[in-house]
């Protein structure tokens, strides 16, 4: 049999699955997303058990993002892949309103998977429909984000009574832009909490994460309680850096090369959960919740109060 003859045999997609299965439009990926609401890893540290995420990847390109990992499942990488192939779901409002006809009430996480209002936003515009859709439905929310882009929907915030918890872990720029190269300063983000704050939106500060022997020495956590403050919010949550699978090793590789001499110790710190030292952990919240009470604010997780189903404005016709 000559070898024209031979059967044919198709040749095997080698690309991602996130390339087979996503339309690429503007450097973005769309993929129709099957379920929105997620379960929140329990290494988060975050209060919310539960989350729906508009995108997936952030490029903000924070070092010690929790969600890198869930890149792997797209057949991408958990680094630089994160920081520049952004996942957008579309079909986020629409899927999210048919999950929550049949939701418990129980409070959401938005943005856990990427920030929601990273430059992607600004194409896609689904912020307004999510938070709609949380508010007619009742639905406690709290977003997360380190973007001035949430000023934008501040009225609708404010209306519909969804907080927002604004990441400032540090006032350290050095160390801001070696962990969070794509985020706006620190100095940004506590006029945005100040602005958010005086347009009536339910604000609270996500102080983490703490970066263990980087950013947890007394005097570095006192300057950031104290402008965190300064700009007006009454609410701060704690968090250490939680390195777990894909975010350790990006974290990693950057320590190893940065800061060699802590290699040894963060190996001491952290387990194979990912988890920091239980006492670790203890002593820094602890100074925390301490320098919050100088500063008359509340420190912990908490959660906003259950709303009533909000139904808008009715246009007269």
């Amino acid at each position: 049999m000559g070898w024209d003859a031979q059967p044919l045999v198709e040749a095997a997609d080698e690309r991602p699955l996130i390339e087979r299965r996503a339309v690429v439009r503007d450097g973005f990926y769309e993929l129709q997303a099957r379920v929105v609401i997620e379960r929140v890893a329990r290494t988060a540290g975050i209060a919310q058990r539960w989350a729906v995420s508009p995108y997936r990847g952030c490029v903000h390109a924070c070092l010690g993002c929790g969600a890198r990992g869930g890149h792997r499942r797209l057949g991408l990488d958990a680094g630089r892949d994160f920081d520049s192939r952004v996942v957008v779901k579309p079909n986020v409002v629409a899927r999210l309103r048919a999950e929550l006809a049949r939701w418990g009430g129980e409070p959401l996480a938005v943005g856990v998977s990427g920030d929601c209002y990273q430059p992607a936003e600004e194409t896609y515009r689904l912020m307004p429909g999510v938070v709609t859709a949380l508010a007619e439905a009742g639905v406690p929310a709290t977003v997360y984000t380190r973007s001035p882009l949430v000023l934008r929907d501040a009225a609708l915030l404010a209306e519909c009574g969804v907080r927002v918890a604004v990441s400032i872990a540090f006032v350290d720029e050095r160390i801001r832009r070696a962990v969070e190269p794509g985020a706006v300063g620190a100095q940004a983000r506590l006029e945005l909490v100040a602005s958010l704050v005086e347009a009536g939106v339910d604000c609270r500060v996500l102080m983490g994460p703490v970066l263990p022997l980087l950013s947890d020495d007394s005097d570095q956590l006192a300057a950031t309680v104290r402008r965190i403050g300064q700009a007006g919010v009454r609410s701060v949550e704690p968090v250490v850096l939680r390195l777990p699978a894909g975010t350790r090793s990006w974290f990693g590789a950057w320590l190893g090369e940065a800061h060699p001499g802590l290699v040894a110790r963060y190996e001491e710190l952290y387990g194979r959960d990912g988890l920091p030292s239980p006492a670790y952990e203890e002593r820094i919240l602890g100074q925390i919740a301490q320098l919050c009470r100088v500063y008359g604010m509340r420190c912990g997780p908490g959660e906003p109060e259950p709303r009533e189903p909000w139904f808008g404005q009715l246009a007269l016709v």
